[in-house]
């Protein structure tokens, strides 16, 4: 059995980690309550440093109608190093996982030598509608598109065509991007539900390409089935026809496939644990825990760094207001690195 090794304690509820080639970590913490001050931060030496600068993290300390959604951090969902010397932001823009603000939603790349903002793709009602949540993001090799999940109301993948930011929303209502009717997500044994008695509902989330970039695999939080289709496909007419159900994975939230394998590493929420399973066993390979901790309160978002070692957050989100209306606004969480 593996296990975790503490790298960084928050003060708010951070979801996504990426570490870039050369090493450095960046981290982000989602608006889901107005106590977040810093959206987007590089890690060093236990210090967050506001990313790229104070500027784009001001949301939180201006008056809003003051403030322009599409060049300030809104929600800021995931950071993603493209291993090509840039740092991709996603912002579903959507606070407290609500109303989505109006030119808010985008997809920002930040040149990491210079630290400075070279390209955005903002995301208008037809790619992200009201009720959208755009959740996680990954790059083709040729770097030339990136594949984003919507865990909102109605699950969907959006195909964004880097140089010309043209968006297709595709498998938008598909039974693969949706949540599974009938199913229960547990934490600490028990079905976990709002006050109001709603329980988790968060449709495509987890995303992953394979190594050689062939196949796009992903699932819905709510919900224990993995999905892959060929990347190819995704630029042709017949997408639907191409999904493949490729085994149940159980609930999870954050996938990684390790590089140079086919072993994708599952963040298994409702026990919290790690697992994984070879993908060269096909849809019937099995899942097996790499390590199981009390410590690992929602395991969310992998990344693997440059030596090979894998960082997970914890973003406790079982802990939180959505689920403990006396939780506090600043919930503690977790940054752990993986010692397999």
């Amino acid at each position: 059995m593996s296990s975790i090794e503490l790298v960084a304690d928050f003060g708010h509820q951070v979801t996504g980690v990426t570490v870039a080639e050369d090493g450095r970590i960046f981290v982000n913490f989602p608006r889901w309550t107005e106590d977040t001050e810093v959206s987007v931060a590089e890690l060093k030496d236990g210090q967050l440093r506001p990313y790229p600068d104070d500027a784009w993290n001001g949301w939180r300390n201006a008056k809003k109608d003051d403030v322009t959604p599409h060049d300030h951090w809104v929600c800021v969902q995931s950071v993603v190093a493209d291993q090509r010397g840039s740092l991709w932001v996603l912002d579903p823009a959507a606070p407290a996982q609500a109303h989505l603000v109006a030119g808010g939603a985008k997809l920002v790349r930040i040149d990491l030598a210079t630290d400075r903002v070279t390209q955005t793709i903002a995301f208008d009602e037809d790619a992200a509608p009201q009720g959208s949540y755009l959740n996680d993001v990954r790059f083709s090799n040729d770097g030339k598109y990136a594949y984003i999940t919507d865990s909102g109301v109605q699950g969907a993948l959006l195909v964004v065509d880097i140089a010309s930011g043209k968006t297709a929303r595709v498998l938008d209502g598909h039974p693969s991007t949706q949540m599974k009717k009938g199913l229960d997500v547990t934490a600490d044994g028990k079905v976990l539900r709002r006050p109001d008695g709603r329980g988790v509902e968060f449709s495509a989330d987890g995303i992953e390409l394979s190594g050689d970039g062939k196949y796009l695999y992903w699932q819905a939080i709510k919900g224990d089935e993995l999905y892959r289709i060929p990347t190819a496909a995704l630029h042709g007419e017949d997408i639907e026809g191409q999904v493949e159900p490729y085994g149940t994975n159980g609930v999870n939230d954050g996938l990684l496939i390790a590089r140079g394998t086919q072993l994708m590493y599952l963040t298994s929420v409702q026990d919290d644990a790690i697992k994984v399973r070879d993908l060269s066993e096909g849809p019937s390979g099995q899942v097996r825990v790499v390590v199981q901790d009390g410590r690992l309160r929602w395991p969310d978002t992998f990344s693997q760094g440059p030596d090979g070692t894998i960082y997970v957050t914890t973003s406790h989100i079982q802990d939180s207001a959505f689920f403990k209306p006396e939780a506090p606004a600043a919930l503690p969480t977790q940054l752990w690195k993986v010692v397999l």
